[in-house]
């Protein structure tokens, strides 16, 4: 580890991974500090995400992928299932192995990567070199770097030491909780989307297969319906139920944000990345692909910066914009969106499987069940009709 870097990225998932890649390309001397000891581990992702989308920012590699998605079927309280054909090709990753294989590509590009480095403090001078303290494998170290690159999480420790307030309000935050169970039989191309007020209130639980014997199964709660029952309780009570067999395992769990994204993600010396930014889709909480976007934006923008020797807000704030006027645009419409739907009682949701029941296979789309989601209220319509446009 050297005294000195251009770029200091702190956080070794897909977005640092990916900015510090981007960065290094650049030809800026750049570091990837990850705290725990292999990147990958723990994987606390349900791994779904969209083919199409995954292959703007990275050459696919077919030994990510647990599965192939084409179906998508989503079941009302009642138990009201509507099957759905994908617009789009979906997979289920592994993301342990894409998360290595993002930082060995980094690696590649001349980034210096380090597990076991936990940066516990950043003293941001403007004008000057940040000062970064990290504690990399039990030994303490000052490094200084030009720019810093936040992809620490929810609520980054990162940001806030430059004083950027990153606190959720409950009703912007799901606490999450998955098993990877085994011994259960399932359609290996479909996704299963469970609604209910019962099991998880203000948000839905998921059943992504893994293989043809396994699969994560898990649930998010808004922050702010979480009452006597915690999500594993939960999760357990939909378990015995509906799969009272599975065997669990592993266990994870965390908070996944459900909200717009930071209004400020980028300051002297600061860029802000992926979760930590609050960059995931407001309505599914996935976060994969707007971790690679932000990453591949911040790490060309962190270059740029380095090569003009202008590491300051007004070279940095290209980030921002490139950031607002994109995939943040576009959230901003999806938060509207969940914003309503959480207001949604689960009579409702059975209504909707009702109707949808009605209609021939061919003619159910994604699309069609957000407008009817929102066909009580029409100032949405414009926002559902631009988010699913060309599906």
């Amino acid at each position: 580890m050297q005294d000195k870097y251009d770029i200091i990225v702190v956080g070794g998932g897909p977005a640092g991974s990916t900015a510090a890649k981007w960065a290094a390309m650049s030809g800026a001397a750049v570091a990837l500090f990850e705290k725990d000891r292999e990147i990958g581990i723990p994987v606390r992702c349900a791994e779904a995400t969209a083919m199409d989308d995954l292959k703007k920012y990275v050459e696919v590699d077919e030994s990510w992928f647990a599965t192939i998605i084409d179906r998508v079927r989503f079941i009302s309280p009642a138990g009201i299932p509507v099957e759905v054909n994908l617009p789009i090709e979906g997979v289920v990753l592994k993301r342990r192995i894409l998360d290595n294989d993002l930082a060995i590509q980094a690696a590649s590009e001349g980034a210096e990567v380090f597990t076991k480095a936990y940066v516990h403090s950043v003293e941001f001078n403007p004008g000057d070199y940040a000062k970064v303290k990290v504690k990399h494998i039990g030994e303490e170290r000052i490094v200084k770097a030009r720019i810093v690159i936040a992809a620490d999480g929810v609520e980054s420790r990162i940001a806030r030491f430059a004083g950027i307030r990153t606190q959720y309000a409950l009703k912007d935050v799901e606490s999450c909780v998955q098993i990877l169970a085994g011994n259960i039989q399932l359609p290996p191309n479909r996704i299963d989307i469970y609604i209910s007020e019962r099991w998880a209130p203000g948000g839905y639980v998921w059943v992504f297969p893994k293989s043809s014997c396994s699969a994560n199964i898990g649930l998010g709660v808004i922050g702010n319906k979480i009452k006597t029952e915690s999500p594993m309780q939960l999760l357990n009570k939909f378990l015995r139920e509906i799969y009272p067999d599975v065997a669990s395992i592993a266990t994870v769990a965390g908070g996944v944000p459900v909200a717009c994204s930071l209004k400020t993600i980028a300051r002297d010396g600061l860029l802000i990345v992926g979760d930590a930014a609050r960059q995931t889709n407001p309505v599914s909480g996935g976060g994969i692909l707007a971790a690679l976007h932000s990453g591949k934006l911040a790490g060309e923008v962190a270059g740029k910066a380095i090569h003009k020797n202008d590491p300051t807000i007004s070279t940095l704030k290209e980030y921002q914009l490139a950031w607002d006027k994109t995939v943040g645009k576009e959230y901003r419409r999806f938060y509207r969106i969940k914003e309503w739907i959480q207001t949604l009682p689960d009579e409702y949701f059975d209504e909707m499987a009702n109707l949808l029941t009605k209609l021939k296979p061919d003619e159910i789309t994604l699309s069609k069940i957000f407008k009817l989601a929102v066909k009580n209220k029409p100032s949405l319509l414009f926002d559902v009709m631009r988010v699913f446009a060309g599906y």
